[in-house]
């Protein structure tokens, strides 16, 4: 008789634990958490004048003496139960800062909004798509002998895209060493841009804070060179944030001219090294800023809170440019699943992490992110809402009825201890099982909800 693959016979067994559909409860509330964390403890919340015990919970009744929460991974490749409950957060606080809700007055939906696309400049010539993949009119080869270009006229998904036409031409060091100061780029871009704005009206930037705020949520994507650009929502609000109307100075005009102006100017300025010089870097030439208008002339809010949303699930090894997991040793690099494009540039962030100038940039222990060190999803204070708001947001209407710890004049006592994460095959397969029937039941829910309203309702 053929026998059952482990994780079967991991399944069967665990469905005849006499707690099983306890344990079952445990698996469906994390959403079908493919690593969940095991935590063993106690919650106790008492009436602070009385001291009368309103509410006490303790894992000892629990299947195992443990409880499971998600791992709140946000890549689709590690976790994708809360890789899709991350896009669904993340599509409501950009779209909060498009349209309102969540706390933010729905006016900001007239005030000057931009989706703004900033990239990576050149570090060498790589084979794209279409005819801009064609030799040179005057042919031609470079100094090792490579031609300048391919002959060949790619399709958008073929494997050559992005990769170096000539690898020894290539400026991998570059490449690393901005993606290295990327944020801190758009981190000079961002005063930039309120600098021109201030000066295009008249006064220094200092006071720019007197008479208007610039407010963003930008997402950083690698594109198919493995290069680091970002697409950015940029609103431009009065002073006070988005409760406040913006100058009438203040348009959408203003705001793109100062935009592309920032992004030919500013620069930074890598450490010196005796090995590499200084090397400036910048944004590349081609620069992106739409306006978003309220009639509906423009990109499309959801689509573009949508398209963020689906982008910040994306693990390095889904796009192609690095892994999910870091490289503790050089042999890492060597047996990492890439092209040989992003293996030289994991060793160029590994050789370049020896030297002691480049040593604050951690660059080792980002090799398997090419150097990158900044959060896919990063926004200004004054943007929308928070991940940890619609967290709360969440948990309370889950927990809608119970006793609220957080109350006023209720003390709560907690203790709980980390004991473990992940699960045995057996239980994979059915949290894997969860998490797919929820996903199905999520995507009808907004099919019937799309049909009801005779539109798409977008990420959520």
């Amino acid at each position: 008789m053929r026998q059952l693959p482990e994780a079967d016979r991991d399944a069967i067994r665990i469905a005849q634990y006499p707690d099983f559909r306890r344990w079952l409860e445990q698996i469906t509330a994390t959403g079908g958490c493919s690593h969940p964390v095991h935590l063993t403890g106690s919650t106790t919340v008492l009436d602070g004048a009385t001291g009368e015990i309103l509410h006490h919970y303790d894992t000892r009744s629990e299947p195992g003496e443990r409880l499971l929460i998600r791992c709140r991974n946000r890549r689709a490749t590690v976790c994708p139960a809360c890789s899709r409950l991350h896009a669904g957060d993340t599509f409501h606080l950009v779209r909060a800062g498009l349209l309102g809700g969540k706390n933010v007055p729905a006016t900001v939906r007239t005030r000057p909004r931009l989706f703004v696309t900033l990239t990576a400049p050149s570090f060498g010539p790589v084979h794209r798509a279409g005819e801009l993949c064609r030799p040179r009119r005057d042919g031609g080869t470079c100094e090792h002998g490579r031609p300048f270009g391919c002959g060949a006229i790619h399709a958008p998904d073929a494997p050559d895209i992005g990769q170096p036409l000539c690898p020894d031409c290539y400026d991998y060091t570059a490449h690393v060493l901005w993606h290295a100061h990327a944020s801190k780029l758009w981190d000079r871009f961002v005063i930039d841009v309120r600098r021109r704005l201030a000066s295009s009206v008249g006064f220094v930037q200092s006071h720019f804070a007197d008479y208007a705020r610039l407010s963003f949520a930008r997402v950083a994507e690698y594109q198919k060179r493995a290069a680091v650009h970002v697409h950015a929502v940029v609103r431009l609000d009065g002073p006070a944030g988005p409760e406040d109307e913006p100058p009438a100075w203040g348009t959408a005009e203003l705001l793109i001219d100062a935009v592309r102006a920032s992004a030919r100017r500013v620069l930074v300025r890598t450490p010196y090294s005796p090995a590499v010089g200084e090397l400036p870097l910048s944004w590349g030439a081609q620069v992106d800023a739409r306006p978003l208008r309220a009639n509906g002339d423009g990109p499309d809010d959801d689509a573009v809170a949508a398209y963020v949303a689906k982008y910040v699930t994306k693990g390095a090894s889904e796009t192609g440019a690095g892994t999910d997991h870091t490289l503790s040793i050089w042999d890492d690099i060597e047996s990492a699943p890439v092209s040989e494009h992003v293996r030289s540039l994991m060793r160029a962030c590994w050789r370049l992490g020896g030297l002691p100038e480049f040593e604050p940039l951690n660059l080792r222990t980002w090799a398997h992110t090419l150097g990158y060190r900044g959060h896919i999803l990063t926004k200004s204070r004054a943007y929308s809402t928070t991940y940890a708001a619609l967290r709360a947001e969440r948990a309370h209407h889950v927990g809608h009825g119970a006793v609220q710890d957080n109350a006023p004049g209720l003390v709560t006592e907690r203790s709980w201890r980390y004991v473990g994460s992940g699960h045995t095959p057996g239980v994979a397969l059915i949290a894997a099982g969860i998490a797919d029937d929820l996903a199905t039941a999520r995507e009808a829910a907004r099919d019937a909800a799309s049909s009801t309203s005779g539109g798409a309702l977008g990420t959520g």
